[in-house]
């Protein structure tokens, strides 16, 4: 069974840096597509980030795009979401997921609905203060 547990949230003022961490088991990250995505209260949960296991193609919401960086560790099976820049509409409940379909798919629409992903962590919060 695949669990994702994420870590590294927090309370950072305007300005500054946080590293999200996603640590796997019962899945390599190796064959995996991995996706970022966060939910404000109140809100939708909404795409920030992924990455493709079959060529390594990676996808930003044009939001995050230039302050945020999703990479991979493939020994430590744990996928990183770097956030710098961060903005108070930053804020939000950040969620790693990825699928069970190892099928590799070109079309963006795969990396970005929250609906093509199978498993889910619990979530770690990221608080941007002004």
């Amino acid at each position: 069974q695949v669990q994702l547990v994420e870590s590294g949230g927090g309370l950072v003022q305007a300005g500054g840096s946080l590293r999200l961490s996603c640590a796997a088991s019962g899945r390599p990250f190796s064959s995996s597509d991995m996706g970022w995505f966060r939910q404000a209260p109140g809100k939708e949960r909404e795409f920030v980030a992924a990455m493709s296991w079959r060529d390594g193609s990676i996808y930003y919401s044009d939001s995050v795009k230039g302050r945020f960086t999703i990479s991979r560790d493939t020994v430590k099976n744990t996928v990183y979401l770097q956030m710098n820049s961060l903005k108070p509409e930053d804020t939000a409940v950040y969620y790693c997921a990825t699928r069970e379909s190892r099928t590799y798919y070109s079309s963006s629409y795969y990396y970005t609905e929250a609906g093509k992903y199978d498993y889910w962590g619990q979530g770690t919060q990221v608080t941007v203060s002004s």
